[in-house]
């Protein structure tokens, strides 16, 4: 074979197995992503969620199921890449209900009054689920009017100061609890699921 001949065919096969081992490389990493780093991620969350929807709804139910969804997405997701409490949720459009309301069966409902179908109220929500307000943990921990969980208390000084304290009341604690529209911030909200956290390795 001339040289001019070797050198195209050598060209001819590195083109050819080019492809093939950019491929294999692909298919070999794809279905194993690099894990988030410890940060950005606690353990592995099982919050899950769904949305119980009319058949055939009407325009208020849709409007309410896409607002819902929304508020639902954004808090799971949160509890999520923060912590790792686990609960299957159902959620209902309920329009009777004045508010909002979870109970620790799992079950959320929402009432008609499109102000609540936020983060902060599914937040708030989710953390009656797990036990806020709604557990014997809650009674024995909670029941003074001072959380006792010397976890959720340490992490409120580190967040306020030595003499920061988490009062409770009506089935609700104070401050990080998200129980008004003016407690709401993006601080808050990771500090919310940072103290249910907390909570619930208190004994919750």
């Amino acid at each position: 074979m001339s040289p001019r001949k070797a050198l195209i065919a050598a060209l001819t096969a590195a083109l050819l197995a080019g492809p093939g081992v950019a491929q294999a490389a692909t298919t070999q990493t794809t279905p194993h992503p690099a894990p988030a780093p410890a940060r950005e991620r606690a353990a592995a969350a099982t919050i899950t969620w769904s949305l119980v929807r009319a058949s055939n709804p009407t325009e208020d139910q849709r409007t309410a199921y896409d607002a819902i969804t929304r508020a639902m997405n954004a808090a799971v997701a949160r509890y999520n890449n923060l912590s790792d409490l686990g609960k299957t949720i159902t959620v209902r459009y309920e329009p009777g209900v004045p508010t909002a309301d979870g109970n620790i069966n799992g079950t959320i409902r929402f009432g008609s009054n499109r102000s609540y179908m936020t983060e902060r109220t599914a937040l708030h929500e989710i953390a009656h689920t797990i036990g806020v307000g709604t557990s014997s943990g809650w009674s024995r921990l909670g029941g003074s009017g001072t959380w006792t969980g010397g976890q959720a208390t340490a992490l409120v000084k580190q967040y306020d100061g030595s003499g920061a304290k988490i009062s409770t009341g009506g089935g609700h604690f104070w401050p990080y609890g998200l129980n008004y529209d003016n407690e709401w911030s993006n601080t808050a909200a990771d500090r919310h699921v940072h103290v249910v956290a907390a909570m619930v390795r208190d004994g919750l």
